[in-house]
């Protein structure tokens, strides 16, 4: 389509644009592109800040989202290329990306070899894959996506419009909100890890609780979420979740959190709202964290964090006792030296 196809498209978040300073430069895009790919000529792409002005130089990009920076607009110009200024360059990119790529989506049917138990419930325009297995009384909402192998335990319930990626397995009593992704792979609602030491051995509590995901949540490849022996793990409202991600019986997380790949969330913890738990990070035993706060990669977390606070390394410390530290731990070589060399001298006293 053309630029200004895209401008009018983007609405009110494109209303600042080259077009106001050179409409004749409307040159035809045919998709999105990162800014350095070498086969990106008649493709949008953007940048993020003047740090990355030698791109705009070198992009063979026929259009760029750029921030609210006359040089960098000018710039632009000058090699021909339109542009949109924007606040959030990143975000109006996502937002464009959109414009030309929609995840492909089957139209609504329910394949021969799936296995439907009769006292399953299920809504209108639903697509159901191959091999799908729905047990029984669970019920599934308007205009559900189930990709083909996903497995679907007693009594569990998917809110309308959700979808639900190859090969996942949705365990007994989940609920699932509307809204919702859950891609390959991952098991939502399986047993938690309930063991208890006895002198002949280990004997097993059964997980007799719920594992509830509010609306809007987005669940990686191969996570795992487990229920607990009682109550309920629930994930809050538009929180995203990365893949192999492990959260454990009874956690919960509050509204809008971000957990990233190969984090580790130990029986019973709690994260308030907007909380953002970078890869890697390891979560003991009923830790709560504040609204807000943030947990660094490979941060391993023993203790409560305040609300707002970032905290980093192992054990966590907070973020800026943990720069003092490495400052420090990098100049251990030199100090061990010294350390040495004044020893020797003591030792002559």
């Amino acid at each position: 389509m053309k630029f200004s196809e895209i401008v009018e498209k983007l609405g009110e978040a494109a209303v600042s644009n080259s077009l106001t300073i050179n409409k004749e430069l409307d040159p035809e895009i045919t998709g999105t592109a990162a800014i350095d790919d070498e086969s990106s000529s008649s493709t949008i792409s953007y940048v993020e800040g003047v740090k990355f002005k030698t791109f705009v130089n070198a992009t063979n990009a026929s259009a760029l989202i750029l921030p609210k920076d006359k040089d960098l607009q000018t710039q632009a110009l000058e090699r021909g290329i339109a542009w949109i200024e924007t606040s959030n360059s990143r975000l109006l990119f996502a937002k464009t990306i959109a414009i030309f790529y929609q995840p492909w989506r089957p139209a609504a049917e329910i394949h021969p070899t799936a296995v439907i138990h009769p006292t399953a419930k299920i809504g209108l325009n639903v697509y159901i894959g191959a091999h799908v297995v729905i047990q029984a009384e669970a019920e599934i909402g308007n205009d559900v996506c189930i990709h083909p192998n996903v497995v679907i335990y007693p009594n569990c319930k998917i809110g309308d419009r959700t979808i639900l990626h190859a090969n996942c397995s949705i365990h007994e009593r989940t609920q699932i909100g509307m809204d919702c992704q859950i891609n390959s792979g991952s098991v939502i609602g399986a047993e938690g890890f309930g063991f208890i030491p006895t002198a002949t051995g280990w004997e097993k509590m059964h997980q007799s609780g719920y594992t509830i995901l509010e609306d809007g949540v987005e669940i990686g490849c191969n996570t795992t979420i487990d229920r607990p022996a009682v109550g309920e793990t629930r994930i809050g409202r538009n929180t995203v979740i990365d893949n192999l991600v492990q959260i454990g019986h009874g956690c919960k997380t509050g509204v809008g959190c971000a957990i990233a790949a190969q984090t580790g969330m130990a029986g019973g913890v709690e994260l308030g709202n907007r909380v953002i738990l970078a890869g890697q990070v390891g979560i003991a035993n009923q830790v709560k964290f504040g609204d807000g706060s943030i947990a660094s990669a490979n941060s391993g977390v023993h203790s409560d964090v305040p609300p707002g606070e970032t905290v980093s390394g192992y054990p966590a410390v907070s973020h800026s006792q943990y720069l003092k530290v490495s400052a420090i731990l990098n100049r251990l070589p030199e100090m061990y030296q010294m350390f040495r060399k004044w020893k020797r001298k003591l030792g002559n006293l």
